[in-house]
């Protein structure tokens, strides 16, 4: 199996579009079952199996807040 090419995209998306992502994200770890998500017309199986941490960044008055799921292929 080939691996796929390196990729770094970040999407916006409206607050309700985030809401609904999230709950959806909620939903399968609660009943311990994998997530799938479309980002920029690639689909990505997200194992149960994930890491989840939260990350806090603050630089030159701006903050950042990255929700992060991990995983090895």
């Amino acid at each position: 199996m080939t691996t796929p090419p390196d990729r770094d995209i970040e999407k916006s998306y409206s607050r309700a579009e985030f809401v609904a992502k999230l709950r959806r994200l909620a939903d399968c770890l609660e009943a311990g079952k994998n997530f799938e998500i479309q980002v920029a017309g690639e689909r990505i199986y997200v194992p149960d199996r994930a890491v989840f941490t939260i990350e806090h960044e603050r630089e030159g008055g701006e903050q950042e807040l990255e929700f992060q799921i991990k995983w090895s292929e």
